[in-house]
């Protein structure tokens, strides 16, 4: 069978599961030969198909992320790796660097609570060569994952990562205190309807945040003033309909909260000062 008759059948195998079912048809394709997909499309369509082609399909067919199966995602024009320990780092969240970035200081130290995969810190210090950061994380397998992607983008040496978990007291007595806080916590509602590709793969303590998925605002947003220099800012990601209650707990806690928006209009991050 060649590359582009098992293109075809997976194709149809995929559309009852995925929306994409063509390009992710593709890139499994891509992966299974090791070349990257316009590569593919341009000199390998005659190709015999490589075995290895069809268990992945079966994965995708069972709804298993694109992401995990590839091993890695794209995040704001970079690659990251991504395991089933992290989020997969989505397109919306480039709204919370574009916000961080439009606070972040030209040097100084930035805080990611949650750090996961290391997209966003990873992201900030790409893209601000003199800051330096911290990263924690309850989960030492997402810590593990943050390092290889610090050492595979360069900012290695700017970036330390620290097994931490805000509910525990005491987890931030050593940190010292940051000129930026960026994170992407929990806060999807536990009785959420999540597609399985999310609710069957995606690492359940980085998702759910109680019945109002409001949990852990409640828990960091009141740590943020003992955390953040002065003229400091942190900058959270926020569910599409969060902003009112979470702008709320902010003002409770004494900040000002300024809504920033996703590509897709949808509210998705509030910059804290």
């Amino acid at each position: 069978m060649t590359v582009a008759v098992a293109l075809r059948e997976a194709t149809a195998r995929l559309t009852e599961t995925s929306d994409t079912a063509r390009l992710d048809a593709e890139l499994l394709m891509a992966h299974a030969l090791g070349v990257s997909r316009s590569d593919m499309l341009l000199r390998h369509m005659s190709d015999d198909a490589p075995a290895g082609f069809a268990s992945l399909v079966d994965r995708r067919v069972h709804r298993e992320p694109i992401a995990y199966i590839l091993g890695d995602a794209e995040f704001y024009g970079r690659r990251f790796i991504v395991t089933p320990h992290v989020l997969i780092p989505r397109s919306d969240s480039e709204c919370v660097v574009e916000a961080a970035l439009a606070v972040a200081p030209d040097s100084g130290r930035a805080l990611d609570m949650g750090t996961g995969s290391g997209a966003l810190l990873i992201t900030l210090l790409a893209e601000r060569p003199s800051l330096v950061g911290v990263g924690i994380d309850a989960s030492l397998s997402a810590l593990s994952v943050a390092a290889a992607n610090a050492a595979r983008l360069g900012v290695v040496e700017r970036m330390h990562m620290l097994r931490a978990d805000w509910h525990e007291h005491g987890w931030s007595d050593d940190v010292g205190q940051f000129d930026l806080i960026i994170a992407n916590p929990p806060y999807v509602e536990t009785t959420a309807q999540l597609d399985p590709d999310v609710r069957n793969f995606e690492p359940a303590s980085a998702l759910f945040a109680g019945e109002e998925g409001l949990d852990d605002y409640r828990a960091i947003i009141p740590q943020l003033r003992q955390l953040l220099t002065e003229g400091g800012a942190a900058v959270l990601e926020i569910g599409a309909s969060q902003a009112a209650q979470v702008t709320n707990i902010a003002e409770k806690n004494g900040f000002s909260a300024e809504l920033r928006c996703d590509l897709s209009g949808r509210p998705r991050a509030l910059i804290l000062r």
